[in-house]
């Protein structure tokens, strides 16, 4: 079976661009990604693309065939949605593809347009993600369903409010030169913990921001990166996939996320590691809540010890494993569709040496991404190494 590459990236500046369209987003991506893989647009033989809400956003379905005519590829185009776990699912697609032969080279990608709604706009078409018949009709939305997921955690385990501010602090530091990031500015834990609120215990602070932006990858077999002579360090070697229950109400926790933690099993066992060799990680912080839910899950942590880990400085980036070095859902922005792969891209260039802060982790060689979608109902998590 042969090992998948990562052979070039692109990446739109995170942020709000109204005026652009998701169209216009992914053509930006993906011309980054095939050019920065150096290879012929005829040798792409497939592109998978994630998008969330384009029918909402922009009255736009089918995207597949559209967003290969952005990108200039005449190949097959499959559009994923898993929520905000789309692109994060055609990556796991495309590796699959890649490995039992179907293909050697993969655009993979996604987009999403969002600010053009507006914050309610924007807010309403999120909460698809979540049971329309349990949960939308009586009044859910997702800062209402990771408040109760945070109460649920302070209940079980113990912590406060302060313990989520410094995930926002640290993840905001971490994207202060991050030119993608949509946020480059500091904030500190007074300023999250005076912040308005937006469902107790979560401030304004405590949450990702709307975001425009598309990612994009083109992946190769290790067959084809040696005949067409790429430059490819870094390898996708473990892919998994978890679900769970729509509804909070009928799932058995509240303060744990199993789909994840099915995801990263599959995913170690894939690669052949243990949660002991992650050496730096991306995850899902749509919520700084979600991503004291993620380390668990992952196993980084133990049940209950993930919540004072900022605090403690064990995740930040002079950590023992630095979390969200691009600044993370909450700070570099989460365009839904396309947050996956922007993962990948980020977590990519760290442990390739050309990210702004691989200086945090320059002998790190085996990082984590980890993408979920609604309240954790959908995960995916991918294993990248550095091959020489």
């Amino acid at each position: 079976m042969t090992g998948v590459r990562i052979a070039g990236t692109g990446h739109t500046h995170f942020g709000q661009f109204p005026e652009r369209t998701g169209r216009d987003l992914f053509a930006e991506a993906s011309a980054g990604a095939i050019e920065g893989a150096g290879v012929e647009r005829e040798d792409i033989e497939a592109l998978f693309y994630g998008n969330f809400m384009g029918e909402l956003a922009e009255d736009q379905g089918h995207q597949g065939p559209l967003m290969a005519e952005m990108a200039g590829v005449r190949a097959p185009a499959t559009r994923f949605e898993s929520a905000c776990a789309s692109s994060g699912v055609a990556v796991r697609e495309a590796v699959k593809n890649i490995r039992n032969g179907e293909a050697d080279a993969i655009l993979v990608g996604g987009a999403e347009r969002m600010t053009n709604l507006g914050t309610a706009g924007a807010t309403k078409a999120l909460s698809i993600a979540a049971d329309e018949l349990f949960e939308i009709r009586a009044g859910m939305n997702f800062p209402g369903a990771y408040a109760l997921m945070a109460q649920a955690y302070f209940s079980e385990y113990g912590g406060d409010r302060e313990d989520l501010a410094h995930i926002a602090v640290k993840n905001h530091e971490n994207a202060l030169e991050n030119e993608s990031a949509q946020y480059q500015r500091a904030i500190t834990v007074e300023d999250v913990l005076e912040a308005p609120p937006v469902a107790e215990p979560l401030g304004l602070y405590d949450a990702c921001p709307i975001t425009d932006g598309a990612s994009a990858m083109v992946l190769v077999s290790d067959d084809f990166a040696e005949r067409e002579g790429i430059d490819a360090p870094v390898s996708i070697t473990g892919t998994g996939q978890g679900s769970d229950r729509m509804a909070l109400a009928d799932r058995e926790y509240l303060a744990r996320t199993p789909a994840a933690t099915a995801a990263a099993e599959e995913a170690y066992a894939d690669a052949g590691i243990g949660s002991d060799d992650i050496e730096v990680a991306e995850v899902h912080d749509c919520f700084t809540i979600a991503e004291v839910l993620a380390i668990e899950s992952l196993g980084f942590f133990e049940p209950g010890e993930g919540i004072g880990a900022a605090r403690a400085g064990e995740t930040t980036r002079d950590g023992s494993i630095p979390i969200n070095l691009s600044g993370g859902l909450k700070a570099k922005g989460h365009p839904v569709g396309a947050t996956g792969t922007s993962q990948i891209v980020e977590l990519a260039s760290v442990l390739s040496g050309e990210h702004v802060n691989s200086d945090a982790v320059p002998d790190a060689r085996i990082g984590l991404t980890h993408n979920a979608g609604g309240t954790v109902a959908s995960t995916t998590v991918h294993i990248l190494e550095v091959r020489s």
